[in-house]
């Protein structure tokens, strides 16, 4: 590959932009439907937690073809595969805004995630690789800013498009910026292809490895709709996701070429910061889902409001991550993380403090704080992870440490949170049910201040009882959702010494520079 960098100036601006709106879009439909699930879920006559599909169906595809990225980016080559990714992407995103049912929607959805999934480590292949050496760490603080705020301006363009148009804008807006970084990005780099090499590949293990993440993550999705192992359904499709990637691990062990090469989980740096990633992307995007679906469903938000109430989180790493980018490594990257991770914690027990009274104003500083812990987090986890991963690995390596991010973080982690989200609101609606009996002396003015209210058109004991189990649900939710936040700080505080366990990061980290992105 021709790894000649462009002139500096506007040319390489101009490239970097239609790069990075590349990325932008796909990491943008991570959250973008978040704010939209109770309205795709009622226009297409579905619970808002069948609607909840919608997120994790992308995320598992998505992160499915990530590993795959070092194999596919040297049978197609690294632009041309980019390039067809972007436009098959904004392809799909219109058949899904054309959707007329649940099933057709997520079908699609998976195949928007597949299509899309190795858009982010090629990117940041593509950014180093054309960049003088001096700008590169202002282009990945530049692709850092596109990662961290894209997932955060997703609920307010969703929860503006869904509101005032509807939600198939939620996907239409992805066509013509896609075709746009499609054909910049082609015409920029067409005589820069990498070389091509024609590994094989198991598809009998990719088989297994589709089977086992596809039943594993379908089991969490409907698990609450069946009762868990009460359903023959979810037990069966737990034996097949254990049974299939058991397969899948004893086929890939014994490969020339990997799909998943788990030999990079030997590096000290890679393990300890694809865990650390992993569980912190798991919480704040369990923070990301719930929070726009609590205002919506309980705190009688639209969705352009529920989006920003949620937006502030952005303000930050909007304007500090290019910086972040450039400077991080004046300092050791393990406290920046661990600072990020104090910010992260200080929010999340700010939030768990929150009341059905909480005003818009209090929620925006919550999440304006998180913004803080955002703009530390990303970035220098990337770097400290694959800073001492060779570079003929990189790509393998980055899509790895992806998988793990996009498969747990958002994938599994959207269904746990929905599910621990609703049981600890069944709890505690319980037991605010046992506290406000006919008999506590608070149950009685209740009904009593009701009485006096209604002379005009008097509330009967069965309508008192309902506004009574309204009011009760309202903070079960609320209960339920501070729990989820405080649950959320302590974990980030717990990981905090995990962080310095890695090692000290020296030197910067090289790019792939001509070597093959296989691995």
């Amino acid at each position: 590959m021709n790894t000649q960098t462009f002139e500096r100036g506007g040319r390489l601006a101009l490239f970097n932009l239609a790069v990075g709106l590349g990325t932008f879009i796909q990491v943008l439909d991570s959250s973008i439907a978040n704010v939209a699930v109770p309205y795709i879920a009622g226009n297409l006559s579905v619970s808002a937690d069948q609607g909840t599909w919608v997120i994790t169906s992308f995320a598992a595809t998505n992160a499915l073809v990530l590993p795959l990225t070092g194999w596919l980016s040297d049978y197609f080559g690294r632009v041309r595969l980019f390039v067809w990714s972007v436009i098959l992407f904004a392809i799909t995103s219109f058949l899904c805004g054309l959707a007329t049912s649940l099933t057709m929607l997520v079908i699609l959805r998976s195949i928007q995630g597949a299509v899309a999934g190795s858009l982010i480590p090629l990117s940041q292949s593509l950014m180093l690789l054309n960049n003088p050496p001096e700008k590169r760490g202002t282009a990945l603080g530049f692709w850092g800013m596109i990662v961290i705020v894209a997932p955060i301006l997703g609920p307010i363009i969703g929860g503006y498009l869904t509101y005032n148009y509807s939600w198939p804008w939620i996907f239409y807006i992805n066509v013509p910026i896609g075709f746009f970084s499609a054909f910049l990005t082609w015409y920029f780099l067409k005589d820069k292809e990498s070389e091509i090499n024609k590994y094989p590949i198991n598809w009998v293990g990719l088989f297994f490895l589709s089977v086992g993440i596809i039943a594993l993550q379908v089991m969490l999705d409907r698990g609450k709709d069946l009762d868990w192992f009460e359903s023959n359904t979810i037990i069966i499709l737990t034996i097949g996701s254990i049974i299939s990637l058991i397969y899948f691990g004893i086929i890939n062990y014994y490969q020339k070429h990997l799909i998943i090469d788990f030999s990079f989980f030997k590096n000290r740096n890679f393990a300890v910061g694809t865990f650390a990633i992993t569980v912190g992307f798991l919480l704040y995007f369990t923070s990301a889902v719930i929070v726009p679906l609590w205002l919506q469903t309980e705190q009688n938000y639209t969705a352009t409001w529920a989006g920003i109430a949620v937006a502030p989180v952005g303000v930050v790493p909007f304007f500090a991550a290019p910086f972040v980018g450039k400077y991080m490594r004046k300092f050791d990257l393990r406290v920046v993380v661990a600072l990020s991770f104090f910010l992260f914690a200080l929010s999340f027990f700010y939030q768990s403090r929150f009341t059905t009274q909480v005003s818009i104003g209090q929620i925006m500083l919550a999440r304006f704080f998180q913004g803080f812990g955002v703009t530390l987090f990303f970035l220098p986890l990337v770097d400290l992870s694959l800073a001492e991963i060779p570079p003929e690995k990189y790509a393998s390596a980055a899509g790895l440490f992806n998988f793990m991010r996009i498969l747990v973080g958002s994938g599994f982690g959207t269904s746990l949170s929905i599910e621990l989200w609703t049981r600890l609101e069944i709890f505690h609606h319980a037991r605010l049910t046992e506290y406000s009996t006919s008999f506590r002396h608070v149950t009685i003015q209740f009904f009593e201040m009701l009485s006096m209210r209604s002379s005009f058109l008097p509330f009967t004991n069965d309508v008192i009882n309902q506004i009574l189990d309204q009011q009760t649900e309202q903070q079960a939710f609320m209960l339920s959702t501070n729990d989820l936040a405080w649950l959320a700080g302590w974990l980030f505080i717990g990981m905090i010494p995990l962080v310095f366990i890695a090692k000290r990061v020296k030197t910067a980290t090289l790019p792939p520079k001509t070597a093959s992105a296989h691995g």
